[in-house]
């Protein structure tokens, strides 16, 4: 008889899971999918065209605060646990939850979940969300073309609208991005790649995604969300550690597990650090994996006019994650407004509108800082409101993208730049070049 499975998520690493293990699978019957972390995921199907044909009517999706009731009127035999960047206490309570509601609990590993490439696999991964992944993969991508390789990223899902049409995506130009109407989410993490000449690939179905990728490329770049592991098996293991949450790498899920997988860490923002915490993460990283080789970097910031924020009131915007579950208060915003001499970071929650103040209602660490909250055209408006409501001069944007792009913004906006800088040797072209032989 089929296990009555039920799998937690945020619409990433719940539905690969899914697709990799279950999809096909005899043996397990999925009745559900139960979603947190993003908004609006959940009160929807994973549709029958990506469930297959042992799913004729597709999966639906539930509220996580759903779950003990599921388990109890589904007659579920196991739960699966499948996001990322959450606190070791924090799955153990959960995994607590299912037990006491009769149902086993259960984490699924690399073995079980990823993909074999015909092609050569570099994983960006990092400890925490926020740690600076985008940036270093974007250096590993030019360093790999630099080498002569042509490169995609393959980015780790964000599929928060009509899952069939983002099945497999592939994103070459600005057109691209509006064509698949992407999220500010979404745009953060590909326009970057786009801006350097890189293909970037992305969507729900990974195994048709690394398909296509393969037939145009010479290397797979594996562009991780959050701190999960890479959907395909790796030739080189790159994890970003963040100075500025020391302790984090080993008491975060599945960080720790990346930490204990990596190749090479990146100790990144230095720059920027107490030398003592930047000490701290080093000893944990090589207590943790000694084998693995460590390199310092940092992460510069960059503004196109500094003298426009001297004695400014300003907004600081950030990137979303980083500031909700990422569990920063705050970013490289902050910092520049601070270095720029800024007169006031003025608090943004006064002017919070819809889903804008119930985002700082449910991440209370939040400070007087906006995060870039923009997983759909509503919450975009909302965002869009906000910052025109507040009582500033400038808007300080250190999103990755040009935020002007896709809301309207009444006030003067200085975009906060960053890119990845290594500190000493070994670098990551060293390791690159004598991991892949140019």
């Amino acid at each position: 008889m089929a296990i009555r499975t039920i799998i937690m998520g945020a619409a990433g690493r719940d539905f690969h899971n899914f697709n990799v293990f279950f999809r096909n699978n005899p043996d397990y019957h999925v009745v559900a999918f139960t979603a947190t972390q993003i908004p609006n995921i959940e009160g929807r199907r994973y549709p029958p065209q990506l469930a297959g044909p042992l799913y004729p009517e597709g999966i639906p999706i539930y509220p996580e605060s759903d779950l003990e009731h599921l388990i109890k009127t589904l007659a579920v035999d196991q739960v699966v646990f499948a996001y990322s960047d959450v606190s070791h206490e924090y799955v153990m309570h959960k995994a607590s939850q299912v037990m006491a509601a009769g149902a086993d609990f259960r984490l699924m590993g690399p073995k079980s979940t990823q993909l074999k490439s015909s092609k050569p696999v570099v994983a960006v991964c990092a400890v925490r969300t926020g740690s600076g992944k985008s940036q270093t993969s974007r250096r590993v991508a030019k360093i790999l073309r630099g080498m002569g390789f042509r490169v995609a990223a393959i980015r780790h899902p964000m599929p928060y609208g009509d899952l069939v049409r983002q099945e497999a995506q592939r994103f070459a130009s600005y057109e691209d991005l509006d064509r698949h109407e992407c999220t500010i989410e979404e745009r953060e993490e590909y326009e970057p790649h786009l801006d350097n000449g890189v293909i970037v690939y992305a969507g729900v179905d990974y195994e048709k995604i690394l398909r296509q990728a393969e037939a145009e490329v010479d290397v797979i770049l594996w562009d991780g969300g959050n701190n999960d592991f890479s959907f395909y098996q790796e030739d080189l293991r790159i994890v970003v550690a963040d100075p500025h949450r020391p302790g984090h790498e080993y008491r975060y899920h599945p960080g720790e597990t990346n930490v204990r997988r990596a190749d090479v860490f990146v100790i990144n923002k230095v720059d920027t650090a107490n030398p003592e915490a930047v000490m701290q993460v080093r000893e944990s990283l090589q207590a943790l994996n000694p084998q693995a080789i460590i390199i310092e970097a940092a992460s510069p910031i960059f503004v196109d006019d500094p003298q426009a924020i001297r004695g400014k009131r300003v907004l600081v915007i950030e990137d979303g994650p980083t500031l909700t579950h990422g569990e920063m208060a705050y970013g490289a915003g902050w910092v520049a407004a601070r270095r720029f001499g800024a007169a006031e970071i003025v608090d943004p929650r006064p002017y919070a509108v819809g889903s804008i103040a119930e985002t700082y209602r449910k991440y209370t660490q939040t400070g007087p800082i906006l995060p870039a909250m923009g997983y759909g055209e509503v919450q975009m408006r909302e965002l869009e409101e906000t910052i025109n409501r507040a009582d500033v001069d400038l808007v300080i944007s250190a999103t990755p993208i040009d935020i002007t792009r896709v809301i309207k913004i009444n006030k003067p906006v200085q975009r906060v730049r960053y890119e990845l800088q290594e500190i000493g040797q070994p670098t990551l072209e060293d390791i690159l070049k004598a991991k892949l032989g140019r």
